[in-house]
This record gives structure tokens, sequence and C-alpha cells, in this order.
């Protein structure tokens, strides 16, 4: 490489890697997270309801376990999971690795359950008072930093019960914090429902380069006092770059049926445009992915799936900011091209 070249690529490292691990406030909360958390989802293993995949394949425990400690590491002091979640495994793999940390906050949510071999879901408030112990047993702590209802219906919260379990503990002192997971592809009826009346203390939601739904509840949010979790910032890894049309997923991970062939080369296409900042910005596709969300400040945290030490660092390490020109290019997009790729993503769910 010429001397020239060379002293680019270090302006170009000067200029746009200076980020470390940074940490926000969440909401009006006293919780101060780090922007980049830690999705549990995957840790959870290969997890089966009756026919239906719930995981991502198969999972190693002690690399689950590596990946966590390497997190914590790396500045993380944020983990979110679910009961759901490899049916109460990656809650027990949290609490055996950090439980006892009282530097880590954690998160978890209640609703989704397995039930004669089905798939369904639960609001009862008992229900939900008795899931909420088990959840505490599993993570081995006395207290939950922040309970989430996971993808709870408008219905539910009208109907109250949910609303009112998640007040109880939260006076009782089994959680601190409570909110809501929204829906995927319409995250708003629930979210402003709470908003309206002041319930609840943050939102999680899907934000990415090729979903962009959510956007204008951003700022919404944030002026009512609420955190934000991101969630899917990567879209099931469809904006690592690293899946073509003979990528396979075991029958175990959910994405078998969702990141189909034509999926994948639609996704390809319509983010050739955006990598094209990856040149500009001297970055890998995830790290562009990722810092496009931090753009946003109405975001408190990003949660990337992460089932491996060296996922660890890819999802903290290199991040920067986008100049303003580039992040309205990608809303752009968001507004054209990936709105298009986004309908052919919520047919298949």
């Amino acid at each position: 490489m010429e001397r020239r070249e060379v002293y680019l690529s270090f302006l170009k490292l000067s200029k746009y890697r200076q980020r470390l691990m940074q940490y926000r406030k969440f909401g009006t909360t006293d919780l101060v997270v780090s922007e980049i958390g830690f999705g549990s989802w995957a840790i959870g293993g290969d997890a089966m309801i009756g026919s239906t995949a719930i995981g991502w394949g198969p999972a190693d425990d002690n690399e689950s376990v590596k990946a966590i400690q390497a997190a914590v590491d790396a500045g993380i002091n944020f983990f979110d999971t679910a009961d759901i979640y490899g049916l109460g495994h990656s809650e027990e793999l949290i609490g055996k690795t950090v439980g006892g940390n009282k530097n880590i906050m954690i998160a978890t949510k209640v609703g989704n359950v397995a039930r004669d071999e089905k798939f369904t879901v639960d609001y009862d408030y008992h229900y939900m008072i008795s899931a909420c112990e088990k959840s505490l047993q599993r993570l081995q702590r006395d207290v939950i930093d922040y309970y989430q209802l996971h993808t709870a219906k408008l219905s539910h919260l009208q109907q109250g019960d949910c609303i009112k379990a998640m007040q109880d503990l939260q006076q009782q002192g089994k959680i601190r914090y409570w909110g809501i997971s929204l829906n995927t592809f319409d995250p708003y009826p629930e979210a402003e429902f709470l908003i309206d009346r002041n319930l609840g203390n943050g939102f999680q939601l899907v934000l990415n380069i090729i979903n962009q739904k959510a956007l204008p509840l951003l700022r919404k949010a944030q002026e009512n006092g609420y955190g934000i979790i991101v969630r899917m910032p990567l879209q099931f890894g469809l904006l690592t770059g690293k899946f073509d049309t003979s990528s396979t997923f075991a029958a175990t991970d959910h994405r078998k049926n969702r990141l189909t062939p034509e999926i994948i080369e639609a996704s390809n296409t319509a983010t050739e445009t955006v990598w094209q900042l990856c040149e500009k910005y001297n970055c890998t596709k995830t790290q562009l992915a990722l810092s496009y969300i931090l753009g946003y400040d109405a975001v408190s945290t990003i949660i990337p799936g992460i089932r491996t030490g060296q996922q660890a660092k890819q999802n903290t390490e290199g991040l920067f900011q986008l100049e303003d020109e580039d992040m309205k290019l990608i809303e752009g997009l968001g507004n054209s091209t990936m709105a298009d790729l986004m309908r052919r993503i919520q047919k298949l769910g």
C-alpha cells in the first residue's frame, strides 16, 4: 500500500473510529445501560414447541458462557432475555453467569407460553405473578431490573390484568421497571395505549436499515420519558452480508421459513446502495448497521443476538457517528426500496 493510501486510511480511522462503549440513560428511570446490549434469544438453544422452532438452532452452553463473559469484558451491562427462550434455558445461563453481578442489568419477558405442545400467550394476572417468581429463580436474582410484556396485544392491555400484575410486582419489589416488547410490523397501537395513560417505562421495538416502521415512534416515546430497546438490528442476519441464496438453516432454526432464498436475494439487492457507505467509513456491514441505529439519541440500547465471544467483539467495536446526509440516505431508502422488501418479509411473518 502506498504512503498516501496509508494516510487516507488513518484519516478514516481517526475520524470515524473513536467510539468506545458508551452508556445511555433508559428513559426517566435510574438505569444507565450500555448502548450495545446482549440479545439472549439464540443462547437458549434449539427448543421446539411441537413442530415449531422457537430458537436459532443448536447452541453450545460453554460457548454461550464465554460469550456472556466476553460481552461483560467489552463493557456490556444490559442483558435481554425471555422465559420462552430455550423454554427457560436462556435465563438459566444468564443467572448462572452474571446473576450475582449487581453491576449487570437484566431484562426478561413474560406472556409467551408452551402449553400442550402448542405455542400460546397468557397474560392472566396469577400466571404472570407465578412466571415472574420462576424467572427470578432462574436468573438467581431477587429483583428483575426491567420486565416486559412479550408482544402483548392491545386487547390484553385493555383487559387490564397484565398491567395490574406489572404494577403489583413493582410495588412488591420483584421488578424495578416494566414495559412492553412491541409487534415487529405494527408497534403503534400498544405503544400509544401506554403513552396516553402514562403507563410503563419503556418499549422494545424493531428498528434497522431494512425495517424502519418504528421510526416515527422514537421521538414520541422519548418526549414522554420512555426508554427504547432496539431488537433485530441485523434483521435476522440479513444485514451482516453473510447470506446468499445457497444459505441454509437447521430445522430447529426459526429462520428456516423466514429467510428464504428469495428474501435473501431481494435483501442483498435492496441493500447494495447502503453498503457503498462501508468504504466511506472503512467499516464492516455490521458496524454500519449498528452505527445507523445509534444515530438516534432516543435509542437507549441495541440488543444484537450474541452467541460467541467473537460476536461480542464484532458487535461492540468500531462503532461511529454517521453523517446527517447518510442518515437521511438510509431513511429515504426505508421509504422506498426497503419498504417494498418489508412487504415481502411481513408475508412470511
